[in-house]
């Protein structure tokens, strides 16, 4: 039985119910249709939220055969839920381009999902398309701007790094040259696509606090320098205003609803690897206005999603989760152990071993934050016994708690234990995580630190374009933001090929991209993208639909 079978055997409850269930009136919610709305921001209360114990869900390095981080974190909830805890799971929003690309669906999976999935993985409220079109207004203004005679502000084309988005895996838009046709069709230049996902207004909109901080975010987006080398934002082409006019609907998150009928709060969609992989601050803080405990999940393996959502959103916002679920599964460690893809079912007691050194770095990274980890086995029909023994001796040995959970084949009755651990140690938690760098310091001292006590690099090589991507920081006065470091998802290092835990290696970081109005620096590493590609047989040529509008193949 596919997932897509598994929710249509639910019956939905109406939206105005999940609304009443998590503590918001009717009368305040917008609905869209019956089974999703947009909660009203004057609803977040900070002081109330504190009182919610925040729960990050997080994962070893991903591997082909999948961890399960979404469906773990959705299992845990429920689990939460079943054990009298008022819980909401707050989750990031699906991109186009992973649902047509590889990845298919992203609402979970079996027992331990989020409803409608098909509304939520194609379109939903238009959250990303809002995005789109703000980010693509400034694209618009800003050739607008270098072709005007009469209100130009003298923009030098060659050092405008800012580029137009589409929500597509769609490689043929990389680099591409606009303004052909002629004096009336613009100024010739080289730009090129990201994918929405990667979009700086993504990276704002998650990170701002209400609607004046989005705005004034916006204003502080760095576009390139005038010919007298003067320069420019976004404020400067008086945008931001209309920018944000786009976005009045798309900053408030969306409630939808479990598959065992609990609220479940979506909003934004920033990738892990190229972005900072974690869903709004604003979503964030709805969710522990209105509950107990909030499950929250950032995208990729710990040292990716986890470490922004620490080192970034949670020292922007002000929060600190309680403790940090580890997902794992027997068939990724096997794999970071050396077996082939298509062994992972067969038992191989050798290759586990080799791999488990991956999980106990996450384990260790966890630590350094100075939160408590919890390992969550994604157990799957053919992991042996054994296997999930040694996995479980090594967590034990290591001072960690580990719980074996079933969230895909049994929903909240497969995550009890789990959840009972996990409140076990949000209960003791009284302290606050430890980031990993202070932003005041060096551009170089932060990014080293990511390196070398997250990754485990032994240093880090910057390539000529990255040393003057430094200088134009320093000049700009910008020392002072984030860190946002885009990686390959594969690997700790910036090499994916480099599986399990590698030691003594090299991160080289080729550029850096300015993310003013997000507040971080973008240091690319490797060969890594803002634009993916479509595989050869991409997961658009199984979905389809029937004539009274049923869909299939979305898993």
């Amino acid at each position: 039985m596919t997932d897509l079978d598994i929710a249509r055997q639910v019956t939905l409850q109406p939206i105005t119910e999940i609304a009443e269930k998590l503590g918001i009136a009717v009368d305040d919610i917008e609905q869209y249709g019956k089974y999703k709305a947009k909660l009203p921001l004057d609803k977040i209360d900070k002081e109330r939220g504190k009182a919610s114990k925040l729960i990050l869900v997080s994962a070893i390095s991903p591997t082909p055969a999948g961890e399960g981080k979404t469906t773990m974190s959705i299992g845990l909830s429920e689990g939460l839920n079943r054990l009298g805890k008022k819980t909401t799971v707050v989750l990031r929003e699906p991109s186009l381009g992973p649902v047509f690309g590889i990845k298919g669906g992203a609402t979970g999976g079996g027992y331990s999902q989020v409803l409608p999935m098909e509304d939520i993985n194609l379109h939903f409220t238009g959250d990303f398309s809002a995005i789109e079109k703000a980010h693509n207004l400034l694209s618009a203004i800003i050739d607008n701007n270098i072709q005007s005679k009469t209100n130009s502000l003298g923009l030098d084309a060659r050092t405008i790094s800012w580029k137009r988005v589409i929500d597509m895996n769609d490689r043929a838009l990389r680099r591409i040259i606009v303004g052909l046709g002629g004096t009336g069709s613009g100024v010739p230049r080289e730009t090129g696509f990201d994918i929405t996902a990667a979009s700086e207004i993504m990276a704002i909109l998650c990170l701002s606090e209400d609607l004046m901080d989005l705005k004034k975010r916006l204003g502080n987006i760095f576009v390139g320098y005038t010919l007298d080398k003067k320069p420019i934002f976004a404020r400067d082409l008086k945008v931001e205003g209309a920018m944000t006019a786009l976005l009045k609907d798309a900053i408030k998150p969306n409630l939808v609803q479990t598959i065992e009928g609990n609220p479940a709060i979506i909003h934004g969609g920033p990738f892990a690897n190229i972005a900072q992989g974690t869903n709004s601050v604003i979503a964030t803080r709805m969710g522990m206005t209105f509950s107990d405990y909030t499950v929250t999940e950032a995208g990729f393996g710990l040292d990716l999603g986890a470490e922004k959502f620490l080192d970034i959103k949670c020292q922007s916002a002000g929060l600190s989760p309680r403790a940090i679920v580890v997902t794992t599964t027997i068939r990724a460690l096997k794999y970071h152990g050396g077996a082939k893809l298509d062994a992972l079912t067969v038992p191989d007691l050798e290759a586990l071993a080799n791999g488990i050194p991956n999980l106990e770095k996450h384990l260790e990274n966890v630590k350094q934050f100075n939160i408590t980890p919890v390992v969550a086995i994604n157990r799957f029909t053919t992991d042996t016994d054994e296997e999930v023994a040694l996995v479980q001796k090594v967590a034990e040995d290591l001072g960690v708690a580990v719980a074996v959970a079933e969230v895909w084949a049994k929903g909240g009755e497969g995550a009890l234990d789990l959840a009972a651990k996990v409140i076990e140690i949000a209960e003791a938690s009284t302290t606050d995580f430890t980031p990993t760098y202070a932003w005041e310091s060096d551009v170089k001292t932060k990014i080293e630190a990511i390196a070398t006590k997250i990754y485990g690099a032994a240093n880090v090589d910057y390539s000529a374009e990255a040393k003057r991507d430094l200088r134009t920081i320093s000049n700009l006065g910008l020392d002072h933001l984030a860190i946002c470091i885009a990686k390959t998802q594969k690997s700790l290092s910036d090499n994916p090929r480099l599986l399990g835990r590698p030691k003594d290696f090299t991160i080289t970081v080729r550029q850096i991209e300015i993310a003013a109005g997000a507040g971080f620096l973008v240091p690319i590493t490797g060969n890594i993208m803002r634009m993916p590609g479509l595989p050869a047989h991409p997961a658009s040529e199984r979905i389809d639909i029937d004539g009274e509008g049923n869909i299939t193949g979305l898993f």
